[in-house]
């Protein structure tokens, strides 16, 4: 029977200025070296899913405030066949500044901004494709949804 794990969390962290962005991150370390992904990270024992998010939005852009931060609804399914593990792992969403300057940690050696109208060709994974339409259809589109996702400030 496969394993069941729940300790991954994505944040798709986006711009409105100069035009809906997110950003993505160049990863320096296996498994995913020389792939371009979101803030990503393992939810370490004792914390939250959202205290991990936080946690990952310091370590790897240097980030301590936001405009706005989501949980989104879909919550992403994948399957490690090496390790025979069914993934379940919560996503979020923040927006930032439109003059945001990342500060990279040792996981990534760089950072660009992707437009909403190329995230199907820049994101890797089909379920990065859809938590990116998520934040486009529901928060920046201003869904009543997105008030219901909303993560206080002081949570995140």
């Amino acid at each position: 029977m496969p394993h069941l794990r729940t300790d991954l969390i994505d944040v798709y962290v986006f711009r409105r200025e100069p035009e809906v962005q997110f950003l993505q991150l160049l990863r320096a370390e296996s498994p995913l070296a020389g792939t371009w992904q979101p803030v990503m990270g393992h939810v370490e024992a004792g914390e939250t899913a959202v205290q991990c998010a936080w946690r990952e939005l310091r370590e790897e852009l240097g980030l301590t405030a936001v405009l706005g931060a989501w949980a989104l609804q879909g919550v992403h399914p994948f399957f490690l066949a090496a390790s025979d593990t069914v993934m379940l792992s919560p996503r979020f969403c923040v927006e930032v500044t439109a003059d945001l300057l990342p500060v990279l940690n040792e996981e990534h050696t760089d950072h660009r901004w992707v437009a909403a109208a190329a995230v199907n060709e820049s994101f890797l994974w089909p379920g990065q494709r859809a938590a990116c339409a998520e934040v486009l259809d529901t928060i920046i589109a201003g869904r009543p949804a997105a008030e219901f996702l909303r993560i206080n400030r002081g949570t995140l």
